[in-house]
């Protein structure tokens, strides 16, 4: 299976719904450990997003999701909007000039995108962050990339693990952010962050695959 830019505007179409239908749901969490603004600001941005898409259409795959990166930096209040944005424009970075990808490519770019989340942050998995969503689901998903495991079982899988990971960030104490301020008061609650990118890998695997 091939991933058309078609598939990537597709994708973030779906996650601008997305987050204008559970912008309550993610300031709701937020609310709990946080400033209780990350679904507004998450929404707020893919509109943007959304928005300046029409002037970068036209382009390749990678200056798409650079715009949607350098949007999401500048619109985004709080960490989300560096550390979105980094996501973005480091796996733009690392697809370079193709004009299609393979899921296989796809894929080693999201993780040089999240290993640039990692340095910024200075997150580690098990700090209550989105961290302990995507790296649960790619360090699963990379070993079988040469498994003959079909795209839709893979993506199927990424949410599977993404699903459980946000559900995860309950019991775990926040190492990272506003959250960290709370110390052990942080534990009982899940993280906007993790549950933010649970939403982005399962637009994208409904973009790709229609499921």
């Amino acid at each position: 299976m091939q991933i058309e830019k078609q598939h990537i505007i597709h994708w973030l179409e779906l996650c601008a719904t997305a987050f204008d239908e559970n912008q309550d749901f993610l300031t709701d969490l937020d609310r709990d450990i946080g400033d209780a603004d990350h679904g507004w600001n998450m929404n707020r941005g893919f509109k943007k997003v959304i928005e300046k898409l029409p002037t970068v259409e036209k382009q390749n795959i990678s200056t798409i999701l650079k715009n949607t990166g350098m949007t999401l930096l500048s619109s985004v209040g709080g960490a989300s909007g560096p550390l979105y944005g980094t996501l973005f424009i480091l796996t733009s970075t690392a697809i370079g000039n193709r004009e299609q990808l393979s899921f296989e490519e796809l894929v080693r770019s999201l993780r040089c995108g999240v290993d640039g989340v990692i340095s910024r942050g200075k997150a580690e998995q098990g700090d209550k962050t989105m961290c302990d969503v995507w790296l649960p689901v790619l360090n699963s998903i990379m070993p079988q990339l040469d498994s003959g495991v079909s795209v839709e079982r893979l993506f199927d899988e990424m949410v599977e693990i993404a699903e459980k990971s946000a559900v995860a960030t309950i019991e775990m104490q926040a190492k990272k952010g506003r959250a960290s301020y709370l110390g052990e008061r942080s534990i009982g609650f899940q993280d906007p962050g993790a549950t933010s990118s649970l939403i982005l890998i399962k637009a994208l695997r409904q973009a790709v695959t229609g499921s």
